[in-house]
C-alpha cells in the first residue's frame, strides 16, 4: 500500500467514526504493518491537507478527530438552534481552580475562590464529566482530591494540560477563567468555546461539532 491509499484509509476511518481514534486503533486498519511513526507521519499530512477547509483534523487527548472549524459556528448552529448549557461565573472559576491547581480539595478551591463552595458546583462538574476525584490527601478528615479528565481536554480540543495557557501561580480564580475561555476560543477548534452575554452572570458553553 503506498502513501496516498494509506492516507485514504485513515481519512476514512476518522471521518466515520464516532470517537476520537488512537494511533493504536489506527494501526490495527493495517494489521499493525505499519509502524506507528509512520501513521503520526501520515495524519500530520492530512492536516495540512485539510487546512483549507471548513473541517479539520486535530488531535486531542483520546486521539485524533475530525471536526469542525470555530468560524464555522454560526452557519452549523443554524441546523441546532438549541441553546447550549449555561454555567454560572462561580462553576467557571471553579472549573479554571481545577485545571491549572490540579488536584485539589474543596477547601483548596475555597481558599483561593474567598468564598464556599457550593457542593452542587462540583456535582455539576463531575455530571459534565470535567473533573473526577483521583485520590484523598493525607491530612485530617482525608478530603478529595480533584482533577480534570480527558473529557475535559477532549472538550476544549487539547491533547494534554500542557497546552493550556500559562498562567500566574499567583492569580487569583476570576484571573485564571480569562485564559480558559480564550483558549476555548480560540484554539478548541470547536470544541466548547465558551461565550457569555454577561462576564458577571453566567457563561454558555456550546456543543462541539464533531464529523
Amino acid at each position: 500500500m503506498n502513501t496516498v491509499q494509506a492516507k485514504r484509509v485513515l481519512e476514512t476511518a476518522l471521518i466515520c467514526s464516532q470517537h476520537a481514534l488512537q494511533v493504536r486503533d489506527l494501526r490495527t486498519l493495517f494489521d499493525d504493518g505499519v509502524a506507528a511513526e509512520t501513521i503520526k507521519h501520515l495524519l500530520h499530512e492530512l492536516q495540512l491537507e485539510w487546512t483549507q477547509r471548513g473541517v479539520e483534523l486535530v488531535q486531542v487527548a483520546s486521539g485524533w478527530r475530525f471536526q469542525s472549524r470555530p468560524e464555522m459556528r454560526e452557519f452549523l448552529d443554524r441546523l441546532n438552534p438549541e441553546k447550549p448549557p449555561r454555567y454560572t461565573r462561580a462553576t467557571m472559576e471553579t472549573l479554571a481552580i481545577i485545571a491549572y491547581r490540579q488536584p485539589v480539595t474543596r477547601g483548596d478551591m475555597e481558599d483561593i475562590r474567598g468564598v464556599t463552595i457550593n457542593a452542587m458546583i462540583i456535582k455539576q462538574l463531575e455530571d459534565r464529566g470535567w473533573v473526577e476525584v483521583i485520590g484523598h490527601r493525607e491530612t485530617a478528615g482525608r478530603p478529595a482530591l480533584f482533577a480534570t479528565t480527558r473529557q475535559f481536554l477532549d472538550d476544549l480540543g487539547i491533547a494534554s494540560l500542557d497546552r493550556l495557557p500559562l498562567q500566574s501561580k499567583d492569580g487569583a480564580a476570576a484571573e485564571m477563567l480569562e485564559p480558559l475561555r480564550q483558549l476555548a476560543v480560540i484554539d478548541a477548534a470547536d470544541a466548547h468555546p465558551l461565550t457569555s452575554t454577561d462576564p458577571t452572570d453566567s457563561i454558555s458553553l456550546a456543543e462541539p461539532h464533531h464529523e
